[in-house]
């Protein structure tokens, strides 16, 4: 029984730099290709139609890392994955690279290595640094044409919590009394 290639055949998922990757969908071991390294996501469907990405990862050997993967059980058993994602990348810099740029697209729940922090954490891959910083260099210009107030870092813990401290000159016993 052949299913519906519009279900479970080809896909594209989009990384943060807006590159799109295709993936085939591997419902069972034979669909995981033996020979060759690459991408793959472990997703959720819901209504046939939404996939949610809840792993990305790379590998040398695709069946070999799939088959016994040790975040499957939870991604099947807890999160509900349905199936697995799986691309053919030939280089191991070129998986590192993509693998990067498509957690840093989709955030998927259970990656939490290459996850941005916040809005000032570049990407560690030079060449997806470069075009991180091109954009934001063109919404910067775009922001102060259209005269838009441009993003404010998020503040830390140290700008919003503040200690009481003394002035040098006072005496420690001094300083917890009560001032007038």
């Amino acid at each position: 029984m052949k299913l519906p290639i519009m279900f479970f055949g080809i896909h594209f998922w989009r990384g943060e730099s807006g590159r799109r990757y295709l993936f085939n969908c591997a419902l069972t071991k034979r669909g995981i290709p033996d020979d060759s390294g690459g991408i793959y996501v472990f997703v959720k469907r819901h209504f046939a139609f939404f996939l949610q990405p809840l792993y990305v990862g790379k590998a040398a050997n695709l069946r070999g890392r799939l088959l016994g993967h040790e975040k499957w059980g939870k991604a099947w058993w807890i999160l509900g994955a349905t199936e697995r994602h799986v691309m053919r990348v030939g280089s191991e810099e070129e998986r590192r690279m993509i693998e990067e740029d498509l957690i840093r697209g989709l955030k998927p729940r259970m990656n939490d290595v290459q996850m941005p922090r916040c809005e000032e954490d570049a990407p560690n891959t030079p060449q997806l640094k470069k075009s991180w910083l091109w954009r934001r260099k063109v919404e910067a210009f775009f922001r102060k044409l259209f005269g838009m107030a441009p993003k404010h870092p998020v503040e830390t813990y140290s700008h919003t919590h503040r200690h009481r401290t003394a002035p040098p000159d006072m005496a420690p016993r001094e300083y917890w009394k009560k001032r007038a």
